[in-house]
C-alpha cells in the first residue's frame, strides 16, 4: 500500500512538471510577452505611439479645454496632480514680492537720502549680504537651526493637523503663520538688488531740475523725495518688477520649497522634469510661464499709471 501511493505522487510530480513546461511553452508561443504588451497598452493610452507634432497638437487642443492630460508617474489627470498647488505657488510668489518691496523701497530711499552715512553702510552691507547669499542655502540654515537648536516645525504650509483638513478659518490662520518664512527666504536676494537699484535712481533723480523747482516752490523735503523724486525713480523698479523679479522670485521660491517641502508647483515641476513626465511637466511650465506674462503685464500697467508721460503717450 505504501509502495503504490509513493508511485502515485511520484507520477504526479512527473506530471505537474510536464505540465508546467509544456504551458510555458504555450505561452511563449505568441510574440513578445506581457510587459510588451503593458508598454504598448501606456504608449497607446497617452499617445506615445503618435509622432511628435501629432501629441503636442492633441495636447494643445485638450489644454485650450482644460484637459492638459494625464500624469504618467501618479495615473490621474495633470489637474488634480497640480490642484491646490497653483494657488500656493501664487500666494507664496505674492507674499515674497510684497516682502520685497516694503522692505526694499524704504531702505532704498532713506539709504539715498542719507547718504555715506552709517545707516546707509548698514544698508549696503545687509544688501551685498542678501546679494550673495541663495535663496535655498538660507532656508537650509533656517531649517537646521529651527530645527536642531529651536525645536520648531519650519517644513511645509500647514500643521499636521491641518495638513489634510479642509479650509476653515484654523486652516487659514495656521497658513499665514507658516507663509511669512518661505515668503521671507524667497525675498532676501531680490530685497537686496532692489535696494541698490532705488539707491541709485533717488540719487540721479534729486538731481533733475523739477525735483529742484518743486524744492524752490518751498515744498519740505520729504514732500519732494515721497510725491516727487520717488515717483519717478521707482519706475525701473516696476520694470525691474516684471522682467526680472517677479520670475526670480518664483524660481527662488521653488529651490526654497525643495528645501522646505511646500506644496507649490516647483518641487513637483522638477520631480515630473527627473521622471519624465511630459504632460506633467509640460503644463507646470507653461503655468509658471502665464505666471511670468500676467507679472510683466501688471508691472507695465503699473507704470503707465505712475509716469504721466507714458500715460500720456
Amino acid at each position: 500500500m505504501v509502495s503504490y501511493l509513493i508511485r502515485r505522487l511520484g507520477y504526479a510530480v512527473i506530471m505537474l512538471v510536464l505540465v508546467s513546461f509544456v504551458s510555458f511553452v504555450i505561452i511563449e508561443l505568441p510574440p513578445g510577452d506581457y510587459l510588451d504588451q503593458k508598454i504598448a497598452a501606456l504608449s497607446a493610452r497617452y499617445g506615445l505611439d503618435k509622432p511628435f507634432l501629432w501629441r503636442y497638437g492633441n495636447w494643445a487642443l485638450n489644454a485650450l479645454r482644460g484637459d492638459f492630460g494625464e500624469s504618467f508617474e501618479f495615473e490621474r489627470p495633470v489637474t488634480e496632480v497640480i490642484g491646490g498647488r497653483l494657488a500656493m505657488t501664487v500666494l507664496l510668489s505674492l507674499a515674497a514680492l510684497l516682502v520685497t518691496w516694503v522692505i526694499a523701497i524704504p531702505l532704498g530711499v532713506y539709504s539715498a537720502v542719507w547718504q555715506y552715512s552709517l545707516f546707509d553702510q548698514f544698508v549696503a552691507v545687509i544688501s551685498f549680504i542678501g546679494l550673495g547669499v541663495p535663496g535655498f542655502l538660507l532656508a537650509l540654515l533656517v531649517l537646521y537651526v529651527a530645527v536642531v537648536h529651536l525645536n520648531l516645525d519650519v517644513i511645509g504650509l500647514f500643521s499636521p493637523e491641518y495638513a489634510t483638513a479642509p479650509w476653515s478659518w484654523g486652516k487659514f490662520i495656521d497658513l499665514l503663520n507658516h507663509l511669512w518664512l518661505p515668503a521671507l527666504i524667497s525675498a532676501v536676494t531680490g530685497t537686496g538688488a532692489l535696494i541698490r537699484v532705488m539707491r541709485g535712481n533717488l540719487l540721479e533723480t534729486q538731481g533733475q531740475p523739477f525735483v529742484e523747482a518743486a524744492r524752490a516752490r518751498g515744498l519740505t523735503n520729504r514732500a519732494v523725495t515721497w510725491n516727487h523724486a520717488v515717483r519717478i525713480a521707482i519706475n525701473p523698479l516696476i520694470v525691474i518688477l516684471g522682467s526680472e523679479a517677479f520670475p526670480s522670485i518664483i524660481v527662488g521660491s521653488s529651490l526654497v520649497s525643495i528645501v522646505l517641502n511646500l506644496p507649490t508647483i516647483g518641487p513637483l515641476l522638477v520631480d515630473s522634469l527627473r521622471k519624465l513626465d511630459m504632460y506633467l511637466a509640460g503644463t507646470c511650465i507653461v503655468l509658471l510661464t502665464m505666471m511670468v506674462l500676467i507679472g510683466n503685464l501688471f508691472a507695465d500697467l503699473a507704470l503707465a499709471w505712475l509716469d504721466p508721460r507714458i500715460h500720456l503717450e
